[in-house]
């Protein structure tokens, strides 16, 4: 036996229906943050603390992110 279901609903109504948290707001003011710092001039605006937070500790600096790519590039490197 094969049973096909189609539901339509907007993602709002599915993250509602499986009671995900509600994220616009935080999109919202993060948004508004970016656009008070891009609007106060391009001069001192550092996207990456903006988003330090958001990142793990390991990946806070120019860094970590470049010890990272250099893990990638590693990693895609083929053995001879």
């Amino acid at each position: 036996m094969h049973i096909k279901l189609d539901i339509d609903v907007t993602p709002q109504e599915l993250r509602t229906f499986f009671g995900l948290p509600d994220v616009e707001p935080l999109q919202q003011e993060m948004l508004e943050a970016l656009r008070r710092q891009m609007a106060s001039g391009a001069e001192g605006f550092d996207p990456m603390v903006l988003m330090r937070p958001w990142l793990p500790p390991h990946l806070q600096s120019m860094e970590g992110l470049y010890g990272l790519w250099q893990s990638f590039q590693k990693g895609a490197a083929k053995p001879e």
